[in-house]
């Protein structure tokens, strides 16, 4: 992240990821949007979400979508982060790795926790199977809100030898403060 481009509250903590690329600012429209996504059934979004994020996204050796634990994929049906990620390689021809990284252990649902609720919630819940020796990741998620499981998903793919990843979006969550 370079520091001219970095918020306050990267500079005072640097995140384990390095760079955030967002679609929008999260907002009513785009909540509206990832709600539908998510909840609503609706993953022709993620085609959309895709669109317009395709020409924002760096040449890159991998794209890993965000894991959800099994359950929630069983309760919501499929994961959002993997059909952002599918749309996006299709449109970028950036290869897709869906298994690469692993939710080991279930989380409790993030929204309505502070940072600090968040940050314990996900510590160590994450596994990378095999080795990205080098490699530029491209971690896509819906929505960035305090960084919690970027940097989670962020420290274990460094650990398995990410050189730099990238966090690719929808929604970023601007503070005030």
């Amino acid at each position: 992240m370079a520091d001219d481009l970095a918020c306050a509250n990267c500079l005072a903590q640097r995140p384990d990821y390095d760079a955030v690329i967002a679609a929008v600012a999260y907002g009513e429209i785009a909540k509206r949007v990832v709600l539908r996504l998510k909840y609503a059934r609706r993953p022709g979004l993620a085609r959309t979400i895709a669109a317009v994020l395709a020409d924002r996204v760096p040449d890159a050796a991998i794209l890993i979508p965000v894991p959800l634990h099994r359950w929630r994929i069983w309760q919501r049906g499929f994961n959002q982060s993997v059909a952002i990620a599918n749309a996006l390689a299709a449109r970028r021809a950036i290869p897709c790795e869906v298994m690469a990284l692993r939710r080991k252990r279930a989380t409790p649902t993030l929204r309505g926790l502070g940072a600090d609720q968040r940050k314990r919630a996900v510590r160590g819940a994450f596994e990378v199977s095999g080795r990205l020796d080098g490699q530029h990741v491209l971690l896509v998620d819906d929505v960035l809100t305090t960084g919690a499981t970027a940097n989670a998903c962020a420290r274990a793919l460094k650990g398995a030898g990410a050189a730099r990843v990238t966090v690719v979006c929808w929604a970023r969550v601007l503070r005030d403060d």
